[in-house]
């Protein structure tokens, strides 16, 4: 019996590939492989009909680094967003998180990675330069740094604040601390950390 998503069948091959993405594992790729097979109408077909699709026509915004299908995204060409503030965040998975919440209304800016000076990514390798020229272009007055708390997306947001500094817009960063519904004794120490020095008064 052939053992499938070893060989060069198309269906090995389709797996093989299936396997790679994030989350799914050779086990995975071959239940939902043999699933799409046997609901072919219905899974199979539109997958790959979307699929050619999203390889024909979907692209990088030109302005923000969002995805789009064409030359910009939904939200930048959208009459509804505040064109004068400016979310940055590191990967369109984080824009999406943040569009999850729907609680900000203005445009986004992708950077499409953090600086890492042990993998040589610098400003250059990044989408730091054109966040620049959209601060400068006189219409923003704020931009929101949302990168992850971790070392190289906090140098990076410091790096962020300090190349806009000149231009004396409003700069500032998503709070971090205990997320709505958490407990204390889950907690890591650095997150209690950061939650006791962002308190408010209530």
């Amino acid at each position: 019996m052939a053992d499938y998503g070893n060989g060069t069948s198309p269906v090995e091959r389709l797996i093989g590939m299936m396997a790679r993405l994030p989350g799914l594992g050779p086990r995975s790729a071959r239940r939902a492989v043999l699933t799409m097979i046997r609901r072919r109408d219905v899974l199979l077909d539109p997958l790959a009909k979307a699929l050619d699709e999203v390889a024909r026509t979907v692209r990088e915004c030109d302005l923000c680094g969002n995805i789009a299908s064409g030359p910009l995204c939904e939200v930048c060409t959208s009459p509804e967003r505040r064109a004068g503030e400016i979310c940055v965040v590191e990967s369109v998975a984080d824009l999406w998180a943040m569009e999850r919440g729907g609680m900000f209304n203005g445009r986004y800016h992708v950077l499409g990675g953090v600086l890492s000076a042990l993998d040589g990514i610098g400003p250059e390798q990044l989408r730091i330069p054109s966040l620049l020229a959209r601060a400068g272009d006189g219409e923003v007055s704020e931009v929101i740094l949302a990168l992850n708390a971790t070392i190289d997306g906090q140098t990076t947001a410091h790096y962020i604040a300090d190349q806009l500094a000149p231009l004396g817009i409003r700069v500032t960063s998503l709070a971090q601390g205990v997320p709505i519904g958490g407990e204390l004794d889950y907690l890591d120490d650095g997150t209690i950390g950061a939650a006791l020095l962002a308190r408010r008064t209530l």
